[in-house]
Order: C-alpha cells, then structure tokens, then sequence
C-alpha cells in the first residue's frame, strides 16, 4: 500500500471512529484538551523506542504518534476549523520558507549564519502571530528542565547570558550555597524557591556544556533504575529483601550493582 493509500486508510478509520451512528462512545466523548495527555505521552514511548534501538517498537510507536496527530486533525475538521491536508500543507509550507538555501537561491557562508537566519525567520514568524518578546510562545508544558534550557537560549539570543562555562558553574555553586542557608534556616517556601533556582542553574550549566538536561536526567533515572532492580534481584537470591536489610548492606550491594553496570 501506498503512502497515500495508507495514510487515506488511517484518516477514515478516525472518521469511523468518531461517526455519531456506529462510532466508538469512548472516541466520541474525547475532545482536545482530553486527547493532550495521551499526545504527550506518546511523543515519550517515541523516545524510549528510539533510546531501546528497536526499530520495530519505534515503527509502533511512531504509528501511536501519528494517529494522535489524525485525532486531533479529526476534531478540526468537525468543527470546521482545518483539516489533515491543511496541517500537512502548512508544515510543508514552512519547512520550504525557512530552507531557502534549499529550495531558493539563499546561500549562506557558514552554519552559524544559516542558523542566525533561521532564528530571524522563526522571530519573524512569532512577531507575525502576536507572540512578542524573546521567551515568548516557550510551551509551559514542556517538562521543566526542558524550558528552563529553552528559556535559557532564547534568553542569550538577545545576549542575557552568561559569558561561558565557568561562570555558569559559579552561578550553581551560588544557588546550592542559597538553599543550603534556606535549609538551615528552616523556612518551607525558601526552600523550595531556592531548590528551584538551583535547578534552573544546572539546566543552563549543561546548555553551556553542549547538554541536554532532560536527556541527561531521563539516563540517569534508567541507570538508577537498572541499578535498584538488580539490588532487588540479588538481595532475594542472598537472603532478607531489601527493606529488611540495613545502611551496611545496602551499600555492599550498591557497590555491586554500579559494578555489574560497568561490566554490561
């Protein structure tokens, strides 16, 4: 089957889906802000595809993706706002604007002047649909280590940045010396207010590393996990299950995990 064929297919399963007579009631009764959570969710079970390797599972996936992209062209359309074909046109649109070097005559000396120019056709863009101001339209349902370093490179784009690495490391120390005080003093709010700063700071840490702080959380939240679960496992093949164990124990079968970590 054809790309078109297939994709006509899918588009008239969701009218199927969502038809008043012999449609699903479970579809019927959803609406976008009911859908978002499931949009969400499935743009991460494409990232996990992609981070196991498994081209079969990022097939599926990506499958997931695209009908939430169907579904919610589907509620568009019976509203008469737009429908698939629009969205598809308009991405097309775009994407042939802000490659002129590709589909134009643009040329550009470098790769920081294509991406200076880039950068100028999205503010563009933003300053046409009323979005004004350098942080303006950064999705406040992005995770928050994500828009804290979104917020961050827009922000240097006007030049409110620091000047380099070391400086940024400073400024983590600053704000880990501010909540150690916010601690000690005992107050709730400042605490978390300064814990936040703190976090804030290691997200623009790692954009002035060349990292991705979300990225560089989500495998460090996998190695903690590969690791707690082989504590499980060979806690139950020793003895005691963990919580029966003590601080002494726990620390030789940590050591153990990080060690076969190493080895695998």
């Amino acid at each position: 089957m054809s790309a078109d064929g297939a994709l006509g297919r899918l588009l008239a399963i969701m009218a199927r889906l969502r038809a008043p007579e012999g449609g699903c009631p479970w579809d019927r009764e959803q609406s976008f802000e009911t859908i978002a959570p499931y949009t969400i969710e499935e743009a991460y079970e494409v990232a996990d595809a992609i981070a196991s390797g498994s081209p079969e599972r990022l097939r599926g996936e990506l499958g997931d993706l695209l009908f939430q992209v169907v579904f919610h062209a589907r509620l568009a359309e019976e509203r008469g706002w737009f429908a698939f074909d629009d969205i598809a046109a308009a991405i097309a649109d775009k994407l042939t604007q802000r490659h002129p070097h590709v589909f134009a005559d643009a040329r550009y000396a470098t790769a920081a002047d294509q991406t200076a120019a880039w950068e100028a056709m999205k503010a563009g863009e933003r300053e046409a649909a009323g979005h004004r101001g350098a942080l303006a339209d950064v999705p406040v349902a992005l995770p928050a280590l994500t828009r804290a370093a979104k917020l961050g490179r827009r922000a240097a784009r006007v030049g409110f940045d620091w000047p380099d690495v070391p400086a940024t490391r400073a400024k983590v120390t600053e704000e880990l010396a501010e909540l150690d005080a916010a601690v000690q003093g005992g107050d709730a709010a400042r605490e978390a207010e300064e814990l936040g700063d703190l976090l804030f700071a290691i997200a623009q840490w790692a954009r002035h590393l060349g990292l991705d702080p979300e990225t560089a959380l989500r495998a460090a939240n996998g190695k903690f996990e590969a690791r707690f679960r082989h504590m499980e496992s060979q806690a139950g093949v020793a003895g005691p299950p963990l919580a029966d164990l003590d601080a002494e124990a726990w620390d030789r079968l940590w050591v153990l995990a990080k060690a076969a970590g190493r080895s695998t």
